[in-house]
């Protein structure tokens, strides 16, 4: 059964310039496309873009944030992160253990030079250790 759409329209506070407003909607869909893209391409991250692509709505248009917040794949997560800061942990363990494998493939693959392999791995565990890091209120 799917719920009914909320009006998130509160959170808008629209920038006073209609050119500022046009580019965010337009800086705002680059983002949603980016996220969107993310899903299918292990080396993007979704909810990040899909954070900006809600910030720059915010500050543009009452529709565009509200269809964001309200579509039933991308919503849930923008609202956890804006109400309590955290991310699902099965979202988190599956962003953690794709990176470690992107990674781990492009390390022993296709990065030839030992001092950025060891790079890649100190900034992948670096990642990792600051994505564990953030809250998740539903954790086992």
């Amino acid at each position: 059964m799917e719920r009914a759409p909320q009006d998130f329209s509160r959170h808008v506070r629209k920038h006073p310039s209609t050119i500022v407003r046009v580019a965010l909607v337009l800086l705002g869909s680059v983002f949603v496309a980016l996220g969107v893209a993310g899903i299918f391409l292990p080396v993007l991250p979704t909810t990040p873009f899909l954070l900006l692509a809600a910030a720059c709505y915010a500050r543009a248009s009452r529709r565009f944030y509200n269809a964001l917040l309200n579509n039933r794949w991308f919503g849930p997560a923008i609202l956890e992160w804006q109400q309590y800061r955290s991310i699902r942990y099965r979202t988190k363990l599956i962003a953690i253990a794709t990176m470690a494998v992107t990674l781990g493939i492009s390390i022993v693959f296709f990065v030839p030079d030992t001092r950025l392999q060891a790079g890649l791995a100190v900034l992948g565990i670096a990642l990792a250790v600051y994505m564990y890091r953030i809250p998740s209120r539903d954790r086992p």
